[in-house]
């Protein structure tokens, strides 16, 4: 049985008291933000999927399990704050198409479900789910579902709304929106889930072992 641990990760690690906390919690979104844009460039392809996978989830899934509720929404909240002015921090973004316009595009919806993804992990987190790969895997899988359910109805409105259902190629703009947003990216993310629900525990016994 699980039971309320008294650390997450950031805090077995790295051990702070005083005014060093907000020192340390400052460097620790400062290196959240950094993973998480180039995590997001970061991008290969796995056959047959048509469209490439970027590591930007697993940036999240990994940041939200180990910064905690918290230190983690607001490590996410400052990443779309960063891209909302403008900067060119995520996966399709660009020098021409970047901020607020971009993050109300298509890909909107999921960046609302990092942030509901990030809440979910951080309570898995304190909880103690993070120090058991079978747990561990569970939380990040329902994790991955919050994201696709935030992105793929987002999707299917702007694909709907926005003019831009090609009929020509698709049944449908769910079938559209299916094949935009969620089946190219089944393997990928099956994948980065398996790697995140083994490197977290595996982390947590490093630790055990080194007290």
């Amino acid at each position: 049985m699980l039971m309320k641990q008294d650390a997450v990760l950031q805090e077995a690690l790295w051990a702070t008291r005083g005014n060093m906390i907000w020192v340390k919690r400052l460097l620790l979104v400062i290196a959240g933000v950094a993973a998480l844009t180039i995590a997001a460039k970061a991008q290969f392809w796995i056959p047959p999927s048509p469209v490439p996978v970027t590591m930007g989830t697993f940036a999240v899934l990994t940041i939200a399990t180990a910064y905690g509720r918290r230190l983690g929404l607001f490590t996410i909240l400052a990443y779309l704050a960063i891209g909302a002015l403008g900067f060119d921090v995520f996966a399709n973004s660009s020098a021409e198409n970047n901020g607020l316009s971009y993050m109300m595009g298509t890909t909107g919806g999921y960046l609302i479900g990092y942030v509901l993804a990030t809440l979910f992990l951080g309570w898995t987190a304190r909880n103690g789910w993070d120090r058991n790969v079978l747990w561990m895997g569970l939380g990040l899988l329902i994790a991955n579902v919050l994201i696709y359910a935030a992105g793929v109805p987002w999707l299917h409105m702007v694909i709907e709304n926005g003019g831009m259902f090609d009929a020509s190629k698709y049944a449908s703009v769910i079938d559209q929106t299916l094949t935009w947003g969620l089946t190219p990216y089944l393997i990928g993310d099956a994948m980065k889930l398996a790697l995140a629900a083994l490197l977290i525990p595996a982390v947590w016994k490093l630790v055990g072992d080194a007290r």
